[in-house]
């Protein structure tokens, strides 16, 4: 030490503070780091962790303007989450489609309160202090939790993020296309329209096979049908009222007979009448006459006997 000069003492001097100051900073960092890392970030693979306690969710986009707005009260939450007896989670839409599939989020950022599996919509003033008033004076409970087939968990929901995660699988294929193959824009529909058509067209041939083995067609052939006749039980009353009819019916039909008889009988007589009544009575010479004839006949019959 005493060969060291004073340039020497300066020169360590200045090393050191410049090496306290990085160390400084680097245990500024880690501490930073370590109050950030009380927000967990969920995603598809580890999503059942918010089933079991209470949870506060947070959907969000990086170039959401609300969302970079809302970070800093978020991070605050969730160094308090300890001491609030909750958890905090960040969940990135553009990489989680699945996740905001499963809970229908449409706008960002969209809050989630969660108790053990029972899911609300954080509806109110996203600032820190009525987030944490939610919390403490429990006004989750005042609001209705989300129905059991709109839960994530529901099998309707699951659905849903498969759907979510296939338009994510399109969209990134029609990005390679444009964008890496060069395809235009049209060219990538008409080569979805074919993909979608032929899917369709298989998915119905394997309905019609399902169909049919679950409930094969019968065999068409002719059945011999007996007819049957059934004879029903006729009262006494029933065919008196029958043979009355019938007795009814016969004697109508005497009845005009009778009547056209009796007419044609007139007519006969009327003109027998006339036929009379033209006919005038023969005259003295002619009745001699005719007795004349009949007496040399009679002579020529008797001749010839």
């Amino acid at each position: 030490m005493a060969g060291l000069t004073r340039a020497d003492m300066l020169k360590y001097g200045r090393r050191s503070c410049w090496i306290s100051a990085v160390l400084l900073m680097l245990a500024a960092r880690v501490v930073a780091q370590t109050d950030a890392s009380n927000v967990l970030t969920v995603a598809d693979a580890n999503w059942t962790l918010i089933l079991h306690g209470e949870w506060m969710i947070k959907f969000y986009a990086p170039w959401c303007p609300a969302c970079q707005h809302l970070q800093t009260d978020w991070e605050n939450l969730g160094r308090q989450s300890e001491s609030l007896g909750i958890s905090v989670g960040n969940v990135r839409g553009s990489e989680s489609a699945g996740l905001s599939g499963r809970f229908l989020v449409t706008t960002l950022p969209t809050i989630f309160h969660a108790k053990d599996g029972n899911f609300r919509k954080y509806v109110s003033s996203r600032t820190i202090e009525d987030i944490q008033a939610y919390v403490v004076q429990k006004k989750w409970a005042m609001v209705e939790p989300v129905p059991g087939w709109k839960s994530p968990s529901s099998l309707l929901m699951s659905g849903m993020a498969y759907l979510f995660r296939l338009s994510v699988w399109i969209r990134q294929i029609h990005t390679y296309l444009m964008n890496t193959l060069g395809i235009p824009s049209w060219g990538s529909y008409v080569i979805f329209a074919i993909i979608t058509l032929f899917m369709g067209l298989m998915l119905g041939l394997m309905l019609v096979l399902i169909a049919d083995c679950i409930w094969p067609s019968r065999p068409k052939h002719r059945e011999n049908k007996t007819v049957v006749i059934v004879k029903e039980e006729v009262s006494e009353e029933e065919v008196e009222d029958i043979l009355m009819e019938e007795k009814r019916a016969s004697d109508l039909d005497n009845e005009s007979e009778r009547v056209s008889g009796d007419d044609s009988t007139e007519e006969e007589g009327a003109m027998s009448d006339g036929d009379a009544g033209s006919d005038q009575p023969p005259s003295e010479g002619a009745a001699e006459s005719s007795v004349r004839k009949r007496k040399p006949q009679e002579r020529n019959t008797t001749e010839g006997t």
